[in-house]
């Protein structure tokens, strides 16, 4: 991870310490963050639905902004227990949205190349309140 480049991306997104944390291995932009990043860089998404079942959806993001042009997914797979599924909610459509959403706008903005991920795009990402 390049600190130098993450502090600059920090600042030009004038992110707090309430929209970004460490999580054991990755830095992780909470939902308000992401947010935040679309609407500075003005980052349009569609989204097509790819599958979608009552506990399984697959959502595609495509995004631009000027002639940048990407194409990103997010999946959600209700299980019976942590184990056999990757959210823990049965709005999965909405939970394969917001992971492609964050997805994209981290690819977008080069957050991803830094290993920064959206605290949405996995259960384990969540911040842990001590």
């Amino acid at each position: 991870m390049n600190r130098e480049k993450l502090a600059k991306l920090y600042k030009k997104y004038d992110l707090s310490s309430d929209e970004i944390f460490k999580h054991q291995h990755y830095m992780i932009i909470t939902r308000a963050g992401i947010d935040k990043i679309q609407a500075i860089e003005g980052i349009n998404i569609g989204y097509d639905v790819i599958n979608s079942l009552p506990n399984f959806a697959v959502v595609r993001a495509n995004a631009n902004k000027g002639d940048k042009d990407i194409e990103t997914f997010g999946s959600a797979l209700k299980g019976e227990t942590h184990r056999d599924g990757n959210c823990n909610t049965w709005y999965v459509m909405e939970m394969a949205e917001k992971r492609a959403m964050s997805r994209a706008v981290l690819k977008m903005t080069g957050f991803y190349e830094l290993g920064v991920f959206g605290e949405d795009e996995s259960e384990d990402f969540k911040r842990k309140n001590i």
